[in-house]
């Protein structure tokens, strides 16, 4: 039986593994780090005594991929989410607050009630919104939603910059308008937000590495692919750093590859491919408190605006703050990052302790590809001109933005290519 060999055990990398192994397929999931999932992972802090992710990611309703591979790999209670969406704000400025409340059905009636939208804002602010569906491949999101009022700054700007790490000003329109279509334009129960409620390795990661595992699949860490031999149309060869016994002819004549890699490490392997390579980096902080995270409501998220914080996640005693689009802070000391957002943070949940608490920053410099205008070009599709050969990862032509929705979505489409490739041989 031929093998199909996944380079990379990202989420992109696993969830097509664990597809191939729904299929029943042979698989060897090959990653250079000593764990899987790539940037979806969780550690043990030994600051703050307690597991946390190296960055927060939300899940929602209208993420059906994600659903879909957690099903799979008998994981899907480990998500918990709201009965309801519901996204309260808070704006540092003006100590204004409010709360964002879609209804159920496509028809989104709740921009005509005040108590479900943003002050200041009436429903002609939303339904301008709908120029993104009109919007051009060069246009930024800032260029289509001019003219709706105070959405642009509480509403528009926290969306965009938390699903495209970018800003109104420099993120691509039409990337912003399937995030809408999907979420607000079906209603209630897509926007609902879901959390990992152990965390992204125990709940995302770990779960799909034994389903794996059970069904046959072999997984080789600390394996680096230096490069990649082909004949000019088909792979023939891996050269792994740090081989194991047997991994230099791991690759047999019948066999197919996924590169499940960054942007970076695809264009070191093969250079013909084009790949969006400037990346932009998220910053997160977790505060350790002396009780539960003081959330107005009870909620598991808070957005911030008037601020330096964007988002606020609570865990437990954990207190958990992204900042994305982060350009000129991840650049800052993490001591002068800490003090800044637990400025903001304190403020938001009014939530004065006598000493700050513990802390950890966490700095991903490459934590997206730039979800601009000109980068949107460059994502390449899952097909190469190799016929054994298919790219996956959040960073390719999903149609989605970078995330792990977009990246399982890859995963599942180089998978499907990866089967009908094997049995056309």
């Amino acid at each position: 039986m031929a093998t199909v060999h996944v380079i990379g055990a990202g989420m992109a990398g696993l969830s097509c593994a664990v597809e191939l192994v729904k299929a029943r397929q042979r698989v060897v999931l090959w990653e250079a780090a000593a764990h899987a999932g790539g940037r979806c992972r969780s550690f043990h802090d030994a600051t703050l005594d307690r597991t946390i992710d190296n960055g927060n990611h939300l899940i929602l309703g209208a993420n059906p991929a994600v659903f879909a591979y957690l099903e799979t790999i008998g994981a899907r209670d480990d998500l918990v989410g709201q009965e309801r969406a519901a996204f309260p704000f808070v704006d540092l400025r003006s100590g204004e607050r409010w709360t964002v409340r879609p209804n159920a059905g496509p028809v989104p009636w709740w921009i005509m009630a005040p108590g479900r939208r943003v002050p200041g804002s009436r429903a002609r602010h939303y339904l301008a919104g709908l120029a993104l569906a009109r919007a051009r491949d060069g246009d930024t999101a800032a260029e289509r939603l001019r003219g709706t009022g105070p959405l642009l700054e509480r509403l528009w700007e926290p969306l965009t910059v938390a699903v495209l790490n970018a800003s109104v000003e420099e993120a691509s329109a039409r990337l912003l308008w399937p995030v809408l279509r999907l979420t607000f334009g079906q209603g209630e129960a897509a926007c609902r937000a879901y959390l990992a409620r152990e965390g992204l390795g125990p709940d995302l990661v770990e779960p799909g590495v034994r389903y794996v595992e059970r069904g046959g699949g072999q997984l080789r860490y600390n394996r680096r692919l230096r490069a990649i031999q082909h004949d000019g149309r088909a792979i023939t060869a891996f050269d792994f750093a740090g081989n194991g016994d047997g991994d230099a002819a791991a690759f047999g004549p019948g066999d197919v590859a996924v590169l499940a890699v960054t942007p970076q490490v695809c264009t070191q392997l093969l250079p013909e491919i084009p790949a969006p390579l400037e990346a932009r980096p998220i910053v997160n902080a977790h505060f350790r408190l002396d009780r539960p995270v003081p959330m107005p409501g009870g909620s598991a998220i808070l957005g911030v605006v008037g601020g330096t914080a964007q988002w606020i996640f609570a865990r437990g005693d954990i207190a958990s703050v992204t900042v994305s689009a982060a350009g000129a802070l991840a650049e800052r000391p993490a001591a002068e990052i800490a003090e800044l957002l637990w400025s903001d943070v304190s403020q938001a949940l009014d939530y004065h302790p006598p000493v700050t608490p513990a802390v950890r920053i966490v700095k991903e410099k490459r934590a997206t590809f730039a979800q601009i205008p000109s980068a949107m070009l460059l994502r390449p599709p899952a097909e190469t001109r190799f016929r054994n050969l298919f790219l996956a990862g959040d960073w390719t032509a999903t149609g989605l933005p970078a995330t792990i929705e977009g990246a399982v979505r890859s995963g599942v489409t180089a998978a499907q290519h990866a089967l009908r490739a094997l049995a056309a041989v």
